[in-house]
């Protein structure tokens, strides 16, 4: 029953994480055919991320409330639900004109894509804070590395290796496909968790009232310091690769001259190595450890950073975010395996929500650094060079941070 339980759980995973792959390239490809502006299309990815920042903690507070299914459930219905608007709005529209260099084309579409991504993103952080806290449910403790492993190794076929390329080719073919295909998608998901059955209530709280609860869990997190230290590294970092990421469409499409398929290539070359590293994960923290595992991921980041400034071509990229997403995944699977396990279930969500608003709710300060660095840096060194100058900062914030969060580490994490 379990093992049924986990494939179901995993299979709608993936099959979201697949729409949100799709996404990764629609949603940046069609902010570019709308304007040419890198602060405008930074809008778009902020308008997914700030939710992070506003909704993570009254989704802890009501994941904890509720049955976990259920508002998975919902959450994935809402999602299907803006994919289907953006569709028909986009095919009202087509073919789109050449899109200006400041300002944009389609006022009316650009905010409507602004609220859907908005709305998305809500949809995201409850469903999202609800899956987390409902997987330590279905498997036990001990072996929580290595479902999160098997997860996010599914999770990323969809996300960063198959989603992109789909999402690349959809875009390239008509505007608006990528987004009905999503609509379907999420469809499909809702089905699977419908199926799901069992219990996934979180234990009744006798204390009801939301700021006592809220309290309880900010008591416990300030409680806990290497929980606290893993959520400001995570938090900084997603700030450092949400810069770059969004300048990474820029450089590609402009720099290095490519177009939106062999961009969904590279992106799924990055994917590959997210497999590896959730494959790779559990043995290699069995190996080194939890502590030795996370500082060596951590400092590679900033080589991975400067890597993709100085990548000649598409090949060359693919390689580094291969090693990038790599890293990346093993050092997931120490954190949120440690967070899963050291949170009680009955405040998993409000604590979590705390952690991921803490690690995911700089993601927007990120994507809106990314614009003004290069319209900063444009005037004095030209729009080639400006393009590359996220890479930079990244590179040196990632260095300072890997230093400081080895320390961290160090001091707090159990040998």
């Amino acid at each position: 029953m379990q093992k049924s339980l986990l494939i179901r759980f995993i299979t709608a995973s993936g099959v979201t994480n697949l729409a949100d792959g799709i996404a990764t390239v629609a949603w940046a490809w069609l902010a570019s055919l709308l304007t040419r502006d890198p602060l405008m299309i930074a809008l778009v990815p902020v308008a997914l991320r700030l939710p992070w920042f506003v909704c993570a903690i009254p989704a802890g507070i009501i994941t904890d409330r509720v049955d976990r299914r259920k508002l998975i459930l919902w959450m994935d219905v809402l999602r299907g639900l803006a994919f289907v608007v953006v569709a028909l709005v986009l095919w009202s529209v087509t073919p789109l004109v050449d899109a200006p260099q400041t300002g944009t084309s389609y006022p009316a579409v650009f905010g409507m894509v602004l609220l859907a991504a908005m709305a998305v993103g809500i949809a995201e952080v409850f469903r999202d804070n609800a899956a987390q806290t409902m997987l330590p449910a279905i498997v036990p403790h001990e072996a929580l590395e290595k479902a999160n492993g098997r997860l996010w190794s599914v999770e990323l076929v969809g996300n960063a290796l198959v989603g992109p390329a789909v999402g690349a080719t959809l875009i390239a073919i008509a505007v608006p496909l990528p987004f009905a295909l999503n609509a379907l998608a999420y469809v499909m998901a809702v089905v699977l968790i419908w199926q799901m059955a069992g219990n996934f209530r979180p234990q009744a709280q006798s204390d009801r009232h939301w700021r006592r609860e809220l309290m309880q869990a900010v008591q416990f997190l300030r409680g806990n310091p290497l929980l606290l230290a893993l959520a400001w590294i995570t938090g900084f970092w997603n700030l450092l690769y949400e810069m770059v990421a969004i300048g990474l469409i820029l450089h590609a499409q402009e720099n290095l001259d490519i177009g939106a398929q062999t961009y969904g290539l590279i992106l799924a070359a990055g994917a590959v190595g997210g497999i590896f590293g959730g494959w790779c994960g559990d043995p290699v923290i069995r190996r080194l450890g939890g502590k030795r595992t996370a500082q060596w991921m951590l400092a590679l980041s900033a080589p991975a950073f400067a890597g993709m400034a100085l990548a000649p071509g598409p090949v060359a990229l693919g390689i580094v975010l291969m090693l990038f997403s790599f890293t990346g995944l093993v050092w997931n699977t120490v954190s949120v395996s440690y967070r899963q396990r050291a949170i009680p279930d009955a405040m998993l969500g409000r604590v979590n929500s705390l952690y991921r608003l803490l690690a995911w709710g700089m993601m927007p300060v990120g994507l809106l650094l990314s614009g003004m660095i290069v319209r900063l840096a444009e005037a004095p060194l030209g729009r080639d060079l400006a393009l590359t100058a996220p890479f930079w900062v990244g590179t040196l914030g990632a260095a300072v941070l890997g230093a400081l969060g080895w320390r961290a580490l160090n001091r707090w994490f159990p040998t």
